[in-house]
């Protein structure tokens, strides 16, 4: 149900439709997604590396395996998710305004 009808608008999924799996062949791996945009985000080094500490989690303790861009993805998705069910007090409007001050 859309906000037209009283609900939480639309939130578009960490895996939109469009994507494809892919699998490699030649070492029969899980398949991976295909998207169809790009965008190129920049992170210092620290973030960079907290991003690969979380994956590496997700493998050693919870049997994920997933590489970082899919970590991003469904960040995003949570944090989109957030803001559409809580708006002026999700924790990315929070995060926003305390960085760029009063």
């Amino acid at each position: 149900m859309g906000p037209a009808l009283g609900g939480r608008p639309r939130v578009p999924p960490a895996r939109p439709r469009g994507d494809r799996p892919v699998t490699d062949r030649r070492t029969g791996a899980s398949p991976r997604q295909k998207h169809d945009a790009k965008i190129t985000v920049y992170v210092s080094g620290e973030e960079l590396l907290a991003l690969e500490h979380a994956r590496l989690a997700l493998r050693a303790q919870h049997g994920v395996a997933v590489d970082r861009g899919r970590v991003v993805r469904e960040a995003v998705a949570v944090v989109l998710a957030d803001l559409a069910d809580n708006g002026e007090d999700s924790e990315l409007v929070r995060r926003l305004r305390q960085d760029s001050g009063p």
